[in-house]
């Protein structure tokens, strides 16, 4: 398997990776093709990947939402990228801080309530839930309604565990080593990776991690893509160490991936351009099979020409390794029956562990 040497500690692992080196997906622009990545389309509102499998799925933990994104960027689909459109409220992904920020720093908004203890808050919230009851029962169904009621209710459980699972410096030093924790410039990545690896052993069915536009070399690519490796190379190998030893990579699908490539040929003389003809991007974990390279491109990276993976491909076998058929996940809006891969997506058996 062939490993760039930029990423010389996610390498020790190329036997837990399937690289999928033939993907393509529409739309040259970030804001496009971001929203493909993360909705399955970009001229409509739809939901997101994980607003589709918290609505599939549930939760696993009562006192925590199904979905979880880390630090997403504010940009390019914005909150789109992990809302949840015309699925009830409760399905969107509860935030954890911004990529502007560092994750040490962030905090989930309005969790804490200094004004009054946990009794007078539960006595407050049962009579806020009567009357949002009342109201549901005039209006007859609706999920926006349904949706508030079932958020406040999480909200409120929400203050015993997040905390806990906030904290990432009550980790081993050994563990926080292993991210790159206190070390730059892997700290604040090694935390968001961190953080996933906790909330995934509490129950959180879908996880987003997310890196800022950073990697968008038009200009000095070289020097680019070795600055940010050395970012997220041993955070991310540490997040695969960390769940294999805890017994929890062989239920736990890691993907690992970008909303489309760059141009094989330079741009500036020393940069590339948006490319969604050909791009690569790996699995590893919840039932793929490792140390796999499945599809390839021309001799130049220019198209794929082996095994082509499309986006509503991959879609479709994420939600298969998750156990959910992506042809019968569907849900009534507008007078028509939406799903995440609308009427595409083929599962991908071959990487099929």
């Amino acid at each position: 398997m062939w490993i760039s040497e930029l990423c010389p500690q996610l390498a020790h692992h190329a036997d837990e990776l399937c690289v999928i080196r033939s993907m393509h997906t529409e739309g040259s622009a970030h804001g496009e093709a971001l929203l493909r990545l993360h909705t399955g389309q970009a001229n409509l509102v739809r939901p997101s990947v994980g607003a589709w499998i918290s609505y599939g799925l549930g939760s696993e933990n009562e006192n925590l939402p199904a979905f979880v994104t880390i630090s997403p960027p504010r940009g390019h689909g914005g909150v789109q990228n992990y809302g949840s459109a015309f699925l009830p409220a409760k399905h969107q992904g509860t935030a954890i801080g911004s990529a502007e920020i560092p994750i040490a720093q962030a905090v989930v908004s309005n969790l804490d309530n200094s004004r009054y203890s946990r009794t007078s808050q539960r006595r407050q919230l049962d009579l806020v839930q009567s009357l949002n009851r009342q109201h549901l029962r005039t209006l007859g169904f609706d999920s926006a309604v349904e949706g508030l009621i079932a958020n406040y209710e999480l909200a409120y459980r929400m203050q015993s565990e997040v905390p806990e699972v906030m904290d990432t410096d009550s980790e081993s030093k050994a563990t926080q080593r292993l991210y790159g924790i206190g070390d730059e410039p892997t700290d604040n990545f090694g935390r968001q990776c961190l953080l996933a690896r906790k909330f995934a052993e509490r129950g959180v069915r879908y996880i987003q991690v997310s890196t800022d536009y950073t990697w968008d070399h038009h200009k000095q690519v070289q020097e680019g893509s070795i600055k940010e490796a050395k970012k997220v190379d041993r955070p991310i190998a540490g997040l695969l160490h960390d769940l294999r030893q805890r017994g929890l990579l062989e239920d736990t699908l890691v993907l690992w991936g970008a909303e489309f490539g760059r141009t094989p040929m330079a741009e500036n003389g020393d940069g590339r351009n948006h490319h969604p003809q050909a791009f690569t991007v790996w699995m590893a974990g919840g039932g793929v099979r490792g140390g796999m390279t499945h599809g390839a491109t021309d001799e130049f990276g220019y198209a794929p020409v082996e095994s082509p993976v499309h986006m509503h491909d991959l879609h479709a076998t994420l939600l298969h390794l998750l156990g959910v058929d992506h042809k019968r996940l569907t849900y009534r809006y507008a007078g028509r029956d939406f799903r995440l891969t609308d009427v595409y997506g083929k599962v991908v058996r071959e990487i099929l562990s």
